[in-house]
């Protein structure tokens, strides 16, 4: 069984991440959309709203789960027996921070990571613009997924 860990603060989880998720389903029998929590970070949503946001946006599809950890990403993929981190790139500046990331993963447990390039007509987003356009009262609704417009 292949199981694909996608790790993120999902704070909303937007159409860029929707996209990924979607078009990554077909290459695994299982997928964990992981919520990264730090005590540290401000968010703008609750963990228990992110969840329901992606638990909503993916409730028809039985090859998804949602869970949320603290710690390092890899911890939590060898603890949930992950065969791939799934992220997502945008542009240059994702895939050289990644690309370390990556790497470093793979030296401490072996983990694989896989990129997937965000669909071009949403390589600009970012749940940290969707975050200042709602805390401004601007229109979301054509960056984000259905739960998360109510």
């Amino acid at each position: 069984m292949k199981r694909f860990v996608f790790p993120g603060s999902f704070d909303p989880i937007t159409l860029g991440h929707q996209d990924i998720i979607e078009r990554a389903l077909p290459l695994c029998d299982e997928m964990i959309i992981a919520i990264g929590e730090n005590s540290k970070k401000k968010y703008l949503f609750n963990l228990e709203k992110r969840i329901s946001f992606i638990s909503q946006t993916f409730k028809k599809e039985t090859k998804i789960k949602v869970l949320s950890y603290e710690g390092l990403t890899i911890d939590f993929c060898m603890k949930v027996k992950a065969d791939i981190i799934l992220r997502g790139l945008r542009n240059p500046a994702d895939f050289e921070f990644e690309k370390n990331v990556a790497h470093m993963n793979r030296k401490l447990s072996k983990i694989e990571t896989l990129f997937l390039l965000t669909s071009s007509n949403l390589s600009y987003l970012s749940s940290s613009i969707v975050r200042e356009i709602i805390t401004h009262n601007g229109d979301y609704s054509s960056l984000v997924p259905k739960a998360v417009k109510r």
